[in-house]
């Protein structure tokens, strides 16, 4: 593995990492403002859908670095 792909592997891993704690923190924030505002439940499944929009994607995320991983040691 050359210095560059370690790096790019790394900026990758802390690029998923922010996007699942902002979602995480988002969500929580989304739902207990929404609760506190009197939202319908409708708008807060939608906070939720939107949450595991992020999550799914970020989890897209770690799974292209694992197969970039496994791609480089071959």
């Amino acid at each position: 593995m050359t210095q560059g792909t370690g790096h790019t592997e790394q900026m990758q891993g802390r690029r998923a990492a922010l996007v699942i704690a902002g979602t995480a923190v988002l969500w929580v924030l989304a739902t207990f403002i929404g609760g506190r505002m009197g939202l319908s439940p409708r708008m807060l499944a939608l906070a939720d859908m939107a949450a595991l929009g992020g999550f799914i994607w970020a989890l897209w995320m770690v799974f292209n670095i694992w197969r970039s991983r496994q791609d480089n040691q071959g």
